[in-house]
């Protein structure tokens, strides 16, 4: 089901799935780690936003706007550490990828990495 107003053409789906990957149980913090946040933003910076907005355009790749609203941590961080199984295994990034220009590259992060993306993602989302 698309939103109204959603620009991406993406359906807005609530994602129950930890997708494929070695993280089952992503601890998250509350209030947000500023120390995070600002290393997953210069992350998102150099290797991310060439292909994806802070907001719901859809470039590339789908925008970051909402995304740890609609999917699960566990989730999120499978994909940005097992691009390409998650790609080749999981229905829902399976359905993004026939919306999306091209396939994502594997962005090669760390596991810390990717948390910190994260954390910045949760930032994105109003999360405090």
């Amino acid at each position: 089901m698309k939103e109204p107003g959603d620009k991406t053409g993406i359906a807005v789906v609530i994602d129950q799935s930890k997708g494929e990957g070695r993280f089952t149980d992503v601890k998250l913090t509350t209030p947000l780690n500023p120390d995070l946040v600002k290393k997953g933003n210069a992350i998102y910076t150099l290797k991310c936003v060439a292909c994806h907005r802070l907001t719901d355009e859809k470039v590339v790749g789908p925008g970051w706007k909402g995304i740890t609203e609609t999917r699960k941590p566990e989730w999120i961080m499978n994909f940005i550490t097992n691009t390409d199984e998650m790609l080749d295994k999981d229905s829902t990034a399976q359905t993004m990828l026939k919306i999306c220009v091209a396939r994502m590259p594997n962005p090669k992060l760390t596991d810390e990495e990717a948390r910190q993306v994260l954390e910045f993602m949760r930032s994105n989302d109003g999360q405090k």
